[in-house]
């Protein structure tokens, strides 16, 4: 096996900057603005060019040597949050979640909610939320959106006192991340998901900036919409031959993810990804002296499943940072963002693997095959090269 060494150093600072500031920026799926000016704004220190859809949705371009077969790197700006489902008569809200996750880990949330007469603060608490008032009755009610509701900071004790205070259902609430940058290189926070993909493209880009030109075109793509479903399904340009979806990891029992190295998805819920990129991504990650290991997700799609359901023929896989907690009060360590971003270098700067993906359609000549012949029982044991510290 060849070993052609092609990542570059990562400014693990800078990465940890555009995460703690990502992080400051509510963005809760369909509340994107600002974020996406804040990826914009740093894509323009860079030197990197960008177009927005009429949403938000950032589409910027590294020039290659060619245009043809271009590459495409995804993650999303939208987090997990919540909308005002109904004004109660004591003055609470009541609520329905943004994407999918646990009202579990709503209970105790500070949050904002976004009305059209400004922010006003608040909680997430349980319908039944003292103990000197219900006892015992704390422990026994059950989990779901419906036994949870916003405590508005502000004087409000009937539904007409929200209406005079501008709340209207429909108002989009975010949710604090609560971030903490630990000396050990551990980071905990909600919306890690997928705020740390961002972060791990930004200072990806900022690397390559600098670099000689990679074989071919590469976009950086930054979706808005991920977390309910829509994805990358609408920014793919007719010439990006493959798509690497940059997101988390599960760290959690009956899986192989992790919060060091680099986790790449074999399949979610979408399917096995492309077996060829997949297979490229492992043997970069061995040759560049990445650690890396491999998972299947069960409960799980990312901006790619979204772009291949849209109709778009492009070869797709899913590199991860291993997250304990995904959806909930989530947990990563620096290492995993960093080989990440390092991985990412090395595949930008690869050599093209398939040039037939150039075209969109063509005949047999150059397509690819796949190993159809016995395995040798005797050969020796897989290099342990991958498994080694990045």
């Amino acid at each position: 096996m060849s070993h052609q060494r092609t990542r570059l150093d990562i400014d693990v600072d800078y990465l940890q900057l555009c995460l703690s500031n990502l992080l400051e920026i509510p963005s809760p799926t369909g509340y994107t603005d600002e974020i996406v000016r804040y990826v914009c704004t740093e894509l323009d220190s860079l030197g990197i060019a960008y177009e927005l859809t009429r949403r938000g949705a950032i589409r910027a371009r590294l020039p290659g040597q060619q245009t043809a077969g271009a590459r495409a790197i995804v993650s999303h700006v939208d987090t997990l949050g919540a909308q005002v489902k109904a004004l109660k008569a004591n003055g609470r809200l009541e609520l329905v979640p943004i994407g999918t996750w646990s009202a579990r880990f709503a209970e105790g949330a500070r949050v904002t909610i976004f009305t059209e007469k400004g922010a006003y603060r608040g909680t997430i608490l349980p319908l039944k939320a003292s103990g000197h008032t219900f006892g015992d009755a704390i422990d026994e009610l059950p989990i779901g959106w419906d036994h949870v509701e916003i405590r508005v900071d502000a004087r409000a004790d009937s539904s007409d006192q929200l209406e005079t205070l501008g709340i209207e259902i429909g108002d989009i609430v975010a949710i604090d991340p609560q971030p903490e940058f630990t000396d050990a290189g551990y980071i905990v926070s909600r919306h890690l998901d997928n705020k740390a993909g961002v972060a791990v493209m930004l200072a990806a880009v900022r690397a390559l900036a600098d670099a000689p030109p990679p074989p071919v075109d590469v976009y950086w793509l930054f979706t808005i919409a991920e977390e309910v479903g829509h994805g990358a399904a609408a920014i793919l340009l007719p010439e990006v031959a493959s798509m690497v979806a940059v997101d988390n990891g599960t760290s959690a029992p009956g899986q192989n993810s992790s919060e060091f190295g680099v986790t790449l998805s074999m399949a979610d819920m979408s399917g096995p990804f492309d077996y060829h990129l997949t297979r490229k991504l492992a043997k970069l990650c061995h040759d560049n002296d990445i650690r890396m290991r491999k998972d299947v997700f069960r409960y799980y799609r990312s901006d790619s499943a979204s772009a291949i359901e849209a109709g778009a023929d492009v070869r797709t896989a899913l590199v991860t940072f291993g997250v304990d907690a995904s959806h909930g009060y989530e947990r990563i360590h620096m290492h995993a963002l960093r080989s990440l971003s390092e991985l990412l270098t090395a595949y930008s700067l690869s050599a093209v693997s398939i040039p037939r993906d150039q075209r969109e359609i063509g005949d047999l000549s150059g397509f690819t095959h796949q190993p159809t012949a016995a395995a040798d029982a005797s050969a020796p044991a897989p290099s342990e090269r991958a498994k080694t510290s990045s």
